[in-house]
């Protein structure tokens, strides 16, 4: 059975500047009806959103939900942390991993997959300055790279 497309609601951009990925986990994110509809409509954000292992849950605070404007009474806080929902051994495994020195977990991607709502999270470790550095200067070496061949291409 193939995976149906997903429909990307936000992106966190600065983690692959930020951090080195290595494992890369789909989760389940539980939400009330009023923020579905409001990230339905592209009203969500997770630039400075973090993931915490409490209790044997993995949390997602920071990430920010537009109030929702029909839902008067039944909206919830828009920084609320948020419960993702992971299998058991994925949790252990995260969260062993967690306990070594320089890993931590970060939100990637909030998308819909049909009419659920995933948040892609990685297991990651920070780079240092020197790797930073040395992805810009790759980044504008490839970039000149495409500027020199449309130039010989096109002139």
């Amino acid at each position: 059975m193939a995976k149906e497309p997903k429909k990307l609601i936000a992106n966190n951009k600065k983690v692959y500047h930020d951090y080195f990925l290595l494992e890369k986990y789909e989760a389940g994110i539980s939400l009330a009806g009023t923020e579905v509809k409001s990230l339905r409509m592209g009203k969500g954000s997770i630039k400075e959103s973090f993931i915490r292992i409490e209790n044997g849950e993995i949390i997602l605070y920071g990430m920010h939900i537009t109030p929702y404007e029909k839902g008067n009474i039944f909206n919830k806080d828009p920084l609320r942390p948020k419960k993702l929902l992971l299998h058991k051994k994925e949790i252990e495994k995260l969260s062993s991993k967690m306990k070594e020195k320089g890993f931590t977990i970060v939100p990637v991607e909030v998308y819909f997959r049909g009419s659920l709502v995933k948040v892609e999270i990685a297991l990651a470790k920070g780079k240092k300055l020197y790797d930073k550095r040395a992805d810009i200067a790759k980044k504008d070496q490839k970039r000149e790279a495409q500027r020199d061949f449309k130039i010989r291409n096109l002139g």
